[in-house]
């Protein structure tokens, strides 16, 4: 039973984003938003960790399996790709170190504003 609350709280939050994209916030995708809810939500304490826990790891645990479909899109649509390969990889190692870089001053801001 306790799986199940979880799976729907963070189910639940989900559909909030995705309401919200399509009727208020149309240029942020729904998914998006709801992890900016669930990260807001949290970071106020306005539900605990506890609420999410087992589901929460067993996401993250299992994060490599949800990445499948989208190298199988990229399979189906190689002929597509294939005369953007060299444009494609700047892309993603530019994205990474800017993902990198936020993440990394956002912990880092955390952390301090947690001293």
């Amino acid at each position: 039973m306790k799986l199940l609350r979880e799976m729907f709280i963070i189910i639940l939050i989900y559909f909030i984003g995705e309401v919200l994209s399509k009727y208020v916030i149309t240029f942020i995708p729904g998914n998006i938003l709801g992890m900016i809810i669930l990260l807001v939500l949290l970071s106020t304490k306005l539900m605990k960790l506890e609420a999410i826990e087992t589901v929460a790891k067993f996401f993250l645990d299992h994060l490599a399996f949800f990445f499948v479909p989208a190298g199988v899109g990229l399979l189906a649509a190689l002929d597509l790709l294939q005369g953007n390969i060299i444009k494609l990889l700047v892309i993603c190692v530019v994205s990474t170190f800017i993902v990198m870089g936020v993440t990394g001053k956002t912990v880092q801001m955390l952390i301090n504003k947690k001293k």
